[in-house]
């Protein structure tokens, strides 16, 4: 072979001694090659350093070999690591991930998915179930798998790998309500477009109602994911007359934010305010005091949702899947009852 020019399929089975219509098999359909066969190729691929042409392999499989996904960001570790692991299960099974963001926009959203689309993108991965219904049906029509993550249950007919936003956030309320605390206060992420900081906001709402008591409108904030804006939330709920003993946040971002601030203004936690997050990154359990918070299985998620169109694409489902996730609260140092003087005035 002539070492100036690139290796060719037909160099990778002149060494391997096979034909080169094997040597296609053993890249693209690995499994359908007797195991010492594929070893011989890719043995004779890595000699060679041969780089297979993706258009061509496009071309003959009808499949660019690679998936879309779409999350808001990844300036919170909770994505990065789910996008981690996603990737990781993808490559093992030899296709290329395509990466966008939305900023939970869902016209952001719509457009980016429009363009991976546009891109040939063979199966797609969405965050929660927000979209806008026009690119839900664009999926549809195209007959492309799709999966939302972070989210259940999703649509009927639809796909997802996720769990029970709300129901997960009353757990925590219920912790706090067993403590002893009456007076509590979300720091919630900003809900429009985004139905898990929705659904979050819910359960809180819920969870206080069946004690009696309700989330009154100066208890609840929005905010960005941000720490200075989740500061700047945790001051406006601190300012209230009486302040609250309990403090639900959004996220862990949410809560770090928090936890900022308190240390900022004097506020000891968790004696004169507790605090709960929800995600568990993993730089919560190093605060001082370390952070109670709901345990979300992040890249056990996306590894799940990579399966799913994994067996999509190779034709061992037929049909949409909803897959539920377990998560927990774990209780750490930011909590503990409330102050005897609140208590004696609940």
């Amino acid at each position: 072979m002539d070492r100036s020019t690139a290796p060719t399929v037909e160099d990778v089975a002149r060494a391997a001694g096979v034909s080169t219509a094997t040597v296609s098999r053993a890249l693209n359909r690995p499994d359908a090659v007797r195991p010492a066969l594929r070893d011989r190729v890719l043995a004779a691929v890595a000699q060679l350093g041969y780089v297979a042409h993706a258009g061509a392999r496009a071309m003959s499989l009808r499949r660019s070999g690679t998936v879309g996904v779409v999350v808001p960001t990844i300036d919170n570790a909770i994505f990065a690591r789910g996008l981690q692991a996603f990737q990781q299960r993808m490559a093992q099974a030899g296709h290329l991930v395509l990466l966008a963001f939305s900023d939970y926009d869902a016209a952001q959203e719509e457009a980016q998915a429009q363009a991976l689309l546009a891109r040939g993108v063979d199966a797609l991965a969405l965050t929660g179930i927000s979209q806008r219904p026009a690119l839900t049906a664009r999926l549809a029509q195209r007959g492309l798998p799709w999966v939302h993550t972070g989210s259940f249950p999703a649509p009927a007919g639809t796909a997802c790998v996720g769990f029970r936003n709300r129901e997960a956030i009353e757990r925590a309320v219920r912790y706090l309500l067993d403590l002893g605390h009456r007076r509590i206060a979300m720091l919630a992420g900003i809900t429009a477009d985004n139905d898990r900081a929705a659904e979050r906001v819910a359960g809180v709402r819920h969870a206080l109602a069946a004690a009696g008591l309700r989330l009154s409108p100066k208890a609840l904030v929005e905010a960005a994911y941000t720490l200075q804006a989740a500061r700047e939330g945790t001051r406006t709920l601190l300012s209230a007359d009486p302040a609250p003993t309990a403090l639900l946040c959004g996220n862990d971002v949410l809560a770090w934010g928090a936890l900022l601030e308190c240390q900022a203004r004097g506020v000891a936690v968790p004696q004169a305010l507790s605090i709960v997050g929800f995600d568990d990154l993993e730089l919560s359990r190093h605060w001082q005091p370390a952070l109670t918070t709901v345990r979300v299985p992040t890249e056990r998620m996306w590894t799940l949702a990579a399966d799913y169109l994994l067996a999509r694409l190779d034709g061992r489902l037929a049909e949409p899947q909803q897959q539920e996730i377990e998560v927990e609260l774990l209780v750490r140092g930011s909590t503990a009852p409330p102050p005897r003087t609140a208590r004696r005035r609940g």
